[in-house]
C-alpha cells in the first residue's frame, strides 16, 4: 500500500489497530482485553474492525466459527504516513517548520533536539 494514499483512521480506529499492532494477530475478545479503559462493547469493537477490513488496515483468518484479525499495515507506515500528512497539512511539506514549530511549542527542548539529530547522524552511517 502506498503511504501517500493510506486512509486516515478515527481515534477509536487507531485505538484498535494499536491493540492488534500490539498481539500481532487476535481474536475480538483479545482486542477488547486489550483496549484501554473504559473498555468497548464487543460488539462496536467488531463494527472497526469491519471498517478496518475494508481500509485494508486488517484481514482477517477464519478459523471455525472464530475470526482472527492481523494488521495489513505497519505500525511504522501508518505512523510515517501520519506524520508525513501532518507536515504536509499544517506546514507546507516542511519539516523544517514542523520542527521547528516543536521547539517553539516547547513540545521539544533544545536537549532534545540535539539528541534527535546525534541519533540521525549514527543511524545514516
Amino acid at each position: 500500500m502506498k503511504h501517500e494514499n493510506m486512509k486516515a483512521l478515527t481515534k477509536a480506529e487507531e485505538q484498535v489497530m494499536q491493540a492488534i499492532w500490539k498481539l500481532e494477530q487476535a481474536f475480538l475478545r483479545e482486542i477488547v482485553d486489550e483496549m484501554p479503559r473504559p473498555k468497548p462493547h464487543q460488539n462496536t469493537v467488531a463494527t472497526i474492525l469491519k471498517i478496518l477490513i475494508e481500509k485494508k488496515f486488517v484481514d482477517v483468518d477464519v478459523i471455525g466459527r472464530m475470526h482472527r484479525y492481523y494488521p495489513l499495515v505497519s505500525k511504522d507506515a501508518y505512523s510515517k504516513a501520519s506524520i508525513k500528512n501532518l507536515v504536509k497539512g499544517y506546514f507546507e511539506g516542511s519539516f523544517t517548520d514542523a520542527v521547528s514549530f516543536m521547539v517553539k511549542e516547547n513540545n521539544l527542548s533544545v536537549e532534545e533536539l540535539e539528541l534527535l539529530l546525534q541519533q540521525l547522524k549514527k543511524s545514516k552511517k
